[in-house]
């Protein structure tokens, strides 16, 4: 048997060399992961179900010989689905709503070799940068169990921090990947749109801003995973360039001297916390001693426009994601079965006509323009991933009663106004776990290649990886504590 500390030592990439060597079996694995979750996730509220005979079924089975055959996974309540198991997408309108078949991505996941354990925690349909639910009540961050572990991958992030698998799926509309990742020192990688397959639920959820993928602890992970997953599914409604090389391959060829811009100032010119400033020009004197070339600058575009218009997307999807739901299940919505804001939302997408969404659509083109001429100049922009270290649980509250829909966007994106204009723009991002406040929180950086070039970011981030490792870093919860 494993023991927890050898377990959680481990990426995933590196435990599936174990099972490969004969080392260690699968089922030694998913019982080590089961023990983790024992251990930890009363105390974190990560994991919301356990699949304990689902997990050894799979393992007896026989599993297939990819890159992490024989891996625990975990995967997200919203979006991505399996079979047989339930999707409640943290909400109390969706109890009970079970897939009866795995989504293109879950199928490549299967193939990829992991072997699922379990759900993690969304925040009700993922509109929010938290992760607390009236349903299943609050993730803790690991780091510091009275502060968020961001959202909507909240669950996610905490789960993978704390060693209880080394990777596990999560999905970005807004930075849903990269909030987590920095609020709990992980990698969170956000692959270009279409890179990563929807179907056959959807074409480009969320009008195009939303991508599916996973959370890491090491960068190779993230590169291993997208090569097993990234192609066009049948009726994709598009692909990126396919890389030259696999990913794999690519994070161990040092990236040639780039020119990166960087910035600590968000689109709405708002001031950040001193210490993801911090992060950011301690990353740029790394990079500057790594022999790149850095240069203070970054996309202008209208702040309130983008918001006015990405509040319309998000409210119109919502009403659409709700409304499916409600015909699942029978229910309807209500103040019983929603949170108050997320209620609200729904009232105000209600609102809106379809011209209200194609000028919204049209306004992310005129961004994505701008942001686009941009990356003529530059091959990397460098940023903070979130606007400070991760808030306190209880103050982005999503029950919060008389908030209007608008002003939740407007708060949402105070907090987080870096990540979204990336899902507008649909080009690749990572968060990379390269500070820590002095308080010991972790504060995420924010790199973004251009439009399907995630070959370049990862080579970087393997570069950063290497220059300033993360790995040995462990937050005060963890599963190899004592």
């Amino acid at each position: 048997m494993i023991s927890l500390s050898d377990y959680s030592a481990y990426d995933g990439i590196g435990l599936a060399e174990l099972v490969a060597r004969k080392e260690v079996t699968s089922d030694e694995l998913i019982e080590a992961a089961f023990a983790a979750i024992a251990k930890v996730n009363p105390r974190i509220n990560a994991v919301l179900q356990t699949m304990p005979q689902e997990a050894a079924a799979t393992v007896r089975a026989g599993l297939p010989r990819g890159p992490f055959s024989g891996v625990p996974f975990l995967i997200k309540e919203i979006l991505l689905h399996a079979k047989g198991v339930r999707c409640e997408m943290g909400s109390r309108l969706a109890k009970g709503f079970t897939p009866d078949a795995d989504t293109e991505l879950m199928a490549r996941f299967r193939r990829a070799g992991v072997v699922l354990v379990g759900t993690t925690q969304t925040p009700e349909f993922g509109y929010n940068p938290t992760t607390e639910t009236k349903a299943f009540g609050p993730v803790h961050n690991p780091w510091d169990l009275g502060r968020s572990a961001g959202g909507s991958s909240g669950g996610t992030g905490a789960a993978v921090a704390a060693g209880i698998v080394p990777l596990a799926h999560g999905n970005d509309g807004g930075g849903s990947i990269r909030i987590p990742a920095s609020c709990n020192g992980l990698v969170g990688l956000k692959p270009s749109r279409d890179r990563v397959p929807q179907g056959p639920d959807y074409a480009d959820a969320l009008c195009g801003l939303a991508c599916e993928f996973v959370l890491t602890r090491s960068v190779r992970d993230a590169a291993a995973m997208l090569d097993a997953v990234a192609g066009p599914d049948p009726g994709a409604p598009g692909y990126p360039a396919p890389p030259a090389r696999p990913y794999r391959e690519q994070i161990g060829i040092p990236p040639s001297r780039l020119r990166i811009a960087w910035t600590t100032t968000p689109g709405s010119g708002e001031k950040v916390d001193p210490e993801c400033e911090r992060a950011v020009h301690e990353t740029v004197r790394l990079l500057e001693s790594l022999g790149h070339t850095l240069v203070e600058d970054r996309p202008r575009y209208d702040w309130e426009a983008f918001l006015d218009h990405i509040h319309v997307i998000w409210a119109a999807f919502g009403v659409a994601i709700i409304d499916a739901v409600c015909a699942a299940t029978g229910r309807k919505p209500g103040p019983d079965n929603l949170e108050a804001v997320t209620l609200t939302s729904y009232e105000d997408g209600k609102r809106y006509s379809a011209i209200d969404l194609v000028n919204a659509m049209a306004h992310c083109n005129v961004v994505s323009r701008a942001v686009g001429a941009f990356f003529e100049k530059v091959d990397v922009l460098i940023t903070p991933t979130i606007a400070r270290p991760p808030a306190p649980l209880g103050e982005i509250d999503q029950d919060r009663k008389g908030l209007s829909a608008r002003e939740w966007t407007r708060q949402i994106f105070s907090y987080v106004p870096f990540t979204p204009l990336f899902n507008v723009t649909g080009q690749p991002a990572i968060s990379l776990p390269l500070h820590w406040s002095e308080g010991g929180l972790p504060i995420g950086v924010q790199a973004v290649g251009r439009f399907d070039d995630e070959a370049t970011l990862l080579s970087l981030a393997a570069q950063l990886e290497q220059a300033q490792p993360w790995a040995s870093r462990r937050p005060l919860v963890h599963a190899a504590e004592p």
